[in-house]
């Protein structure tokens, strides 16, 4: 399993300066990718500008959306940025599509959030059919997401969760696979959230989280007191899903701090 880390586009205080030299130190550490995630009604980079930043100060990581909301586009937007993206990282590019959880984004990009499935599968179908080149993952716990992804990708993509998630989840996008009749097994991605240091980092870590998913309610304090925030932790994590088939694990920053990228760096090895 490889281990990929998070750029951060979505934390507090996230500027050029800091993504070019995350981007730079990741290239330089024990990371196989370097990803982004995607949100439109919150204080972030654009998730294809900030991965297009990356590749011009990078030539060996991986880059990827982990992932970035499709329906938010329309279809030949998205193909396009994707592409740019591809042709700037020299085909270094894994394109991970969701459809997202917030109403809130559909309601400010104009799209109807009722028709979310539909829409991410005809860009699917478009990216195929106009022979995008690039990686594709697809994003979801549902049936027709596993169906999409067995049918328009080339791998999955775990939104996160314990390995016991990861595992059920796995096993859900391997049999849609096979039942499509394709050949081999899809890749495996995952993500997990971390913050290293003391208590300050912790907290602030854990806070972004509460505010990050507060659309989800009470179920946000779950998510933060799932934050790695040891080195042990950040092992154990690590152990757990490579035991279930995990290909690429994606770690992804709580806090806009560059140090963390080299704790993270020390942790792994």
């Amino acid at each position: 399993m490889e281990i990929g880390v998070g750029l951060p586009n979505t934390t507090p205080g996230a500027t050029g300066a800091l993504l070019t030299d995350w981007a730079r130190r990741a290239d330089a550490g024990p990371f196989g990718s370097l990803a982004v995630l995607d949100r439109l009604v919150y204080d972030s980079v654009e998730p294809f500008a900030a991965l297009s930043t990356a590749a011009a100060v990078t030539d060996r990581v991986q880059l990827a959306t982990m992932i970035a909301i499709g329906p938010l586009r329309p279809a030949a937007l998205l193909a396009k940025q994707a592409d740019a993206v591809h042709r700037l990282a020299d085909g270094r590019f894994t394109l991970g599509l969701g459809i997202g959880a917030r109403r809130d984004d559909y309601t400010a990009a104009g799209v109807d959030h009722r028709r979310r499935g539909a829409l991410l599968s005809e860009q699917l179908a478009h990216l195929r059919g106009n022979d995008y080149p690039g990686e594709v993952l697809v994003g979801g716990n549902s049936g027709p997401a596993f169906a999409r992804m067995a049918r328009y990708a080339d791998g999955y993509a775990h939104g996160g969760g314990p390995p016991r998630a990861f595992a059920s989840a796995a096993t859900k996008a391997r049999a849609a696979w096979r039942d499509l009749g394709r050949p081999g097994a899809p890749r495996l991605w995952a993500q997990g959230y971390f913050a290293l240091g003391d208590d300050d980092t912790v907290k602030a870590g854990c806070d972004y989280l509460r505010d990050y998913y507060a659309f989800t309610g009470p179920f946000a304090e779950t998510i933060a007191s799932a934050n790695l925030t040891t080195g042990r932790a950040i092992k154990d994590f690590v152990r757990g899903y490579a035991a279930e088939g995990c290909d690429m694990l994606v770690l992804l920053p709580t806090v806009s701090d560059v140090d963390q990228i080299d704790r993270l760096a020390e942790v792994i090895g």
